[in-house]
C-alpha cells in the first residue's frame, strides 16, 4: 500500500521531470515554466512539512527520494538520464528553499554541459540546496581500499568540527550547513565501508581531542545506527546528533573545560550545564533537526535514572541518545589527554558491560563490543605465536578472535607477502589463534591502518 510519503515522493520527481522537459522544449517566458516550477516548489514544500530535509538520489538507474521507494521509476527515464550525464548523484534540498532557488537549480541540470574529457562543470552555490558530484563519489569508491582517502576525509571532518564549534563560539549558534555536508559524507562513508571510518575513530593518538572527539562521535553513533539498520536521512541525523552532543561546551569557562586535573565540586556543577546549554543553542539554531537538542539535553543521562541534569526522569531514552551516549564514553576513555591517560579497549568495554542493563541498554552494549571488537580494527597485535599483525575485521561471535595481517615474523622480521589469517578458525597447536596483547604501531614502526 503506497503510503502518503511515497505519494508525495512521486509526485515530487513527476514535477521535476515535467518541469526538465519544459525546459528544454520552451523558452524561460513561456507561461508552461512558471507552472511547472511553482508545481515543483509546492511538492518540495509538502515533503519539507514532514522533514525538514529532501535527498533525491540516482543509484545506478533508480532515482528515490531520501529512502523511500519511488512507485513509477520507470517514467523518469528522461531525469534519470539528465542527471547522470552532468554527474549529479544526489541533490540535498533543506527546508525554507525559495522558488528562485528552485528555478536556479531547474536551469541548471536543464542547460549544464560536460564534454568528454572536461572536467566537471561547477555548480551554482545555492544557500538551501546542495548537490553532490558524481566525480567525488567515484574518487572515495575507488579509493576505498586506500586509508589515506579516509584520512583526508577524517581530517576535513575534523577542520569542519572546529568550524561548527567556532561558530557556536562566537556567534551563539553552530553552523548547520557546514555541519551537514561533513555529515552527508561521514554517512555515505560508513554506509560504504564501516571498518575503515571506525578503525579512524578507535585511534588515540590525534591531539586535538575536542573536535576529534566530535568527529569520532559521530562516526561511532552512525556505525551503531548502520549495523541496527538505519539508513538513509536517519543515519544522518544520529550522525548529526553525535556531532553536536558536546556543543554546549562552548559556554563552559575555558579554565574548568581544560583543566589538568580533578574538577571540585563547584566546576562540576559549571561543567554538568553543558548540556543544557546544548539543547538551548540547538533548538534555536534554524535547520537543526529536533533529534540533536535531544540528544545533547540526554546524553549524561542513564537508564537508571543516575546521570545528569539532576531531577531529569525518563521513562526511556532515545536511542540515539542511548548510542551516542556509549560512543561518548568509549572516546572519552580512550582518547589521550592532559589529565587521563587511555585506556585499552579491553578495560574500556568491562566498563560499559560493567553497568551492562544498568547506565547502557545490554543488548546496545553487547551490539557495541561486537562492532569495534576488544581490538578494533586498523589496531597492532603481537599474537601467540609471537607474530605482529594488524586487525582487519572484527568477528562478532568472538570479539576476542578477529581476523588479522600478518605483517613481522617471530623474529621481528618483514613479511615479504603479509597474510590474512581468521584466528577464530586456528586450533591446532604452532598456529596464530590468539592476541596476547596490543602494540603501539608508532613504537612499532609500522603504519596499521595502511595495511586494513
Amino acid at each position: 500500500m503506497t503510503t502518503p510519503r511515497q505519494q508525495l515522493a512521486d509526485e515530487l520527481l513527476r514535477r521535476f521531470a515535467a518541469a526538465l522537459r519544459s525546459g528544454q522544449l520552451y523558452s524561460k517566458s513561456h507561461p508552461i515554466i512558471a507552472r511547472n516550477l511553482e508545481l515543483l516548489t509546492t511538492a518540495v514544500q509538502q515533503l519539507h512539512e514532514q522533514a525538514p530535509t529532501v535527498v533525491i538520489g540516482v543509484v545506478g538507474d533508480e532515482i528515490i527520494v531520501d529512502d523511500v521507494p519511488v512507485a513509477r521509476a520507470d517514467a523518469l527515464g528522461g531525469l534519470i538520464r539528465r542527471l547522470k550525464q552532468i554527474s549529479i548523484e544526489r541533490i540535498t534540498i533543506e527546508r525554507g528553499v525559495s522558488r528562485e532557488e528552485v528555478a536556479t537549480l531547474l536551469e541548471a541540470v536543464t542547460a549544464m554541459e560536460i564534454k568528454a574529457g572536461e572536467e566537471t562543470a561547477p555548480f551554482p552555490a545555492l544557500k538551501h540546496i546542495r548537490v553532490g558530484r558524481v566525480t567525488v563519489q567515484e574518487r572515495v569508491e575507488s579509493d576505498a581500499a586506500d586509508m589515506a582517502a579516509f584520512r583526508r576525509m577524517y581530517n576535513q571532518a575534523v577542520t569542519v568540527a572546529e568550524t561548527v564549534w567556532d561558530s557556536a563560539k562566537s556567534e551563539g549558534q553552530p553552523d548547520p550547513n557546514a555541519a551537514r555536508a561533513m555529515i552527508d559524507g561521514l554517512a555515505q562513508a560508513v554506509s560504504q565501508n564501516r571498518t575503515a571510518l571506525l578503525a579512524l575513530a578507535t585511534l588515540k593518538d590525534y591531539d586535538n581531542y575536542t573536535f576529534t572527539h566530535m568527529v569520532n562521535v559521530s562516526i561511532l553513533t552512525m556505525g551503531q545506527a548502520r549495523a541496527l539498520g538505519i539508513d538513509g536521512s536517519l543515519l544522518r541525523e544520529f550522525g548529526l546528533a553525535g556531532l553536536m552532543h558536546d556543543i554546549g561546551k562552548v559556554k563552559t569557562p575555558l579554565e574548568v573545560l581544560n583543566k589538568p586535573g580533578r574538577l571540585t565540586d563547584e566546576e562540576f556543577v559549571v561543567m554538568r550545564r553543558h548540556v543544557v546549554d546544548g539543547a538551548e543553542i540547538l533548538r534555536a539554531t534554524p535547520e537543526i533537526p529536533t533529534l540533536a537538542p535531544v540528544v545533547a539535553f540526554e546524553h549524561h543521562l542513564r537508564l537508571d535514572g543516575t546521570g545528569y541534569p539532576f531531577g531529569v526522569k525518563r521513562s526511556a531514552l532515545n536511542v540515539c541518545t542511548m548510542l551516542c551516549s556509549i560512543a561518548d564514553v568509549f572516546d572519552a576513555m580512550r582518547s589521550q589527554r592532559k589529565y587521563q591517560d587511555a585506556q585499552p579497549t579491553d578495560r574500556i568495554l568491562e566498563v560499559l558491560k560493567h553497568q551492562d542493563g544498568a547506565q547502557f541498554d545490554n543488548r546496545l552494549v553487547r551490539r557495541f563490543v561486537q562492532l569495534v571488537g576488544i581490538y578494533p580494527a586498523g589496531n597492532l597485535v603481537r599474537l601467540n605465536t609471537g607474530e605482529t599483525a594488524v586487525v582487519t575485521k572484527i568477528y562478532a561471535p568472538d570479539p576476542h578472535r578477529p581476523r588479522v595481517k600478518v605483517v613481522l615474523d617471530r623474529t621481528g622480521a618483514r613479511v615479504d607477502f603479509p597474510y590474512e589469517v581468521n584466528l577464530w578458525e586456528q586450533n591446532g597447536e604452532g598456529h596464530a589463534n590468539a592476541i596476547v596483547a596490543p602494540l603501539d604501531s608508532a613504537a612499532v614502526g609500522i603504519d596499521a591502518l595502511s595495511l586494513l
